[in-house]
């Protein structure tokens, strides 16, 4: 049986966003590729700065002069721990906004492919001014060209600090940035020597940061001598570093490897692969072009990538305040599920960042997964998490109430609250009729190649007492199955 066409829609609105609204994003008319137009269209403006932190800055830096940094001006202890603890705080408020953001915005296709870069560029900062910086640098940047982005991302004092190139002289070489710039961000490992990496790091030497200014060049720092990278001579710096990463194939194809195992299917089709790193390369690195390239492709739509990846944990939360329209009381609960399904926005694991796939599942998460659609309407949730103190994000509290909640040690128990707007969800099946409905829910929320329903999961969830109560019930059910984790 082929792929229908709702199917393919509904496949593009997923990978090129986080799956369909109740508006459908016109998904219900045109082809996929009108429907991509579409996407672009929607993404053309630059995304707002997602600015969380005004009050923070007034408070702790509004006295000082454009060149003083935080950590280097005579400050008292207890100023810096409570700039910290503040920070933390706000980080939190930061990851809210940018989920709404993913929720509510109709720049799908940039807030999605923001989304990628998030885990591209993984940097891990308690510095809520530098994440906002380096995520505005990302999402004005996820549609345009790598070069400006990979420029941006490695100048933000965010990638700076995490990396140590703050460290970084000519007298005392730090190696950091330039190994993981070579190794995650462009030519992957085993494509540099090691005389490489020694020769970037001192190109790099000097590059670092302002908490007011952003990016500052240490002139009296940097290394001049001449250095030889990739072949080539000469007294380079770091934009230079840059230049001649880019101009190596291995960076296309590093690149397009990976938003092909991303974007379409971690079985990765290397012949493919190479068509696109190869045009990727030729238009000297638009992002734009390369998403064209796959979201308009007819080998996107082959039934083999239809329902083949897992979601994240974020794809999945935002996925559901997508297609049920819901208003939740208690929003930062979001912040406990994404670290119980190991996912917090700004809190990579590692600087290689999270590794998706099936370690998004093992048997813990997956009962949590099942279980978030059965407690949207109030219904308290018992959730265990794994201590982490930079992921604490303003819940840690909740977990001294363990005893007088009655759970275990770890266990802690919270209400999603959300307010769901069934009527305007369920005026998507107005025009459906009753033998077909049980089609067109499992359509709309399962994204199979066929769109194929267990007649058992409605027959033991089904409320038939009345229409509206059979729609809400059946869409609970279905996006409470193992087969609703797949997109």
């Amino acid at each position: 049986m082929a792929v229908t066409e709702q199917v393919k829609k509904q496949h593009l609105l997923w990978r090129a966003g986080f799956g369909p609204g109740t508006q459908l994003n016109g998904a219900a008319a045109g082809s996929p590729f009108h429907l991509y137009d579409s996407l672009v269209k929607s993404s053309s403006d630059k995304p707002i700065y997602l600015d969380v932190a005004t009050a923070l800055d007034d408070r702790f830096f509004g006295d000082m002069s454009e060149k003083e940094n935080v950590f280097n001006v005579q400050e008292t202890k207890q100023r810096v721990i409570s700039f910290a603890k503040e920070s933390r705080e706000y980080l939190k408020k930061l990851n809210l906004q940018w989920l709404d953001q993913m929720v509510e915005s109709p720049a799908q296709l940039t807030e999605k492919i923001s989304l990628f870069w998030h885990g591209h560029f993984a940097c891990r900062s308690q510095n809520v001014f530098h994440q906002q910086m380096l995520l505005h640098s990302i999402r004005s940047n996820a549609l345009g060209n790598f070069r400006t982005l990979l420029t941006e991302v490695s100048k933000s004092p965010a990638m700076l600090a995490f990396l140590n190139n703050q460290q970084n002289r000519k007298s005392q070489p730090n190696e950091n940035f330039a190994r993981e710039v070579m190794e995650l961000f462009t030519i992957g490992r085993g494509n540099y020597t090691e005389k490489d990496v020694k020769e970037a790091a001192r190109a790099f030497t000097g590059w670092g940061f302002n908490l007011k200014t952003g990016f500052v060049f240490r002139k009296f720092q940097h290394d001049t001598g001449s250095k030889t990278l990739m072949g080539r001579t000469g007294n380079f710096d770091g934009d230079d570093v840059i230049k001649i990463l880019l101009e190596q194939k291995n960076t296309a194809q590093f690149i397009a490897r990976k938003v092909y195992s991303y974007f379409v299917n971690e079985q990765v089709d290397e012949a493919k692969v190479h068509w696109l790193a190869e045009r990727f390369y030729q238009s000297d690195y638009e992002i734009g072009s390369l998403m064209k390239d796959i979201f308009t492709s007819s080998w996107f739509y082959d039934e083999r990538n239809i329902g083949a990846k897992i979601k994240s944990p974020v794809e999945l939360l935002v996925g559901i305040r997508r297609i049920l329209p819901m208003e939740l009381k208690r929003d930062e609960v979001q912040l406990l599920l994404q670290r119980a399904l190991g996912q917090v926005l700004f809190y990579p694991p590692n600087v290689a960042g999270w590794p998706g796939g099936k370690n998004w599942i093992d048997s813990s998460s997956l009962m949590l997964r099942l279980k978030i659609p059965q407690f949207l309407n109030g219904e308290p949730l018992a959730i265990a998490t794994k201590i982490d103190d930079d992921q604490e994000m303003g819940m840690s509290g909740a977990a001294s109430n363990k005893n007088k909640n009655g759970f275990a040690d770890g266990m802690n128990r919270f209400k999603l609250n959300a307010v769901i707007d069934w009527p305007q969800y369920i005026k998507l099946f107005n025009a459906v009729s009753r033998p077909q409905l049980n089609q067109a829910i499992a359509g709309l929320i399962l994204q199979t190649p066929k769109g194929s329903i267990s007649s058992d999961v409605v027959n033991m969830a089904a409320d038939a007492s009345s229409r509206e109560n059979y729609i809400k019930s059946v869409s609970i059910a279905l996006m409470s199955t193992p087969d609703y984790q797949m997109c």
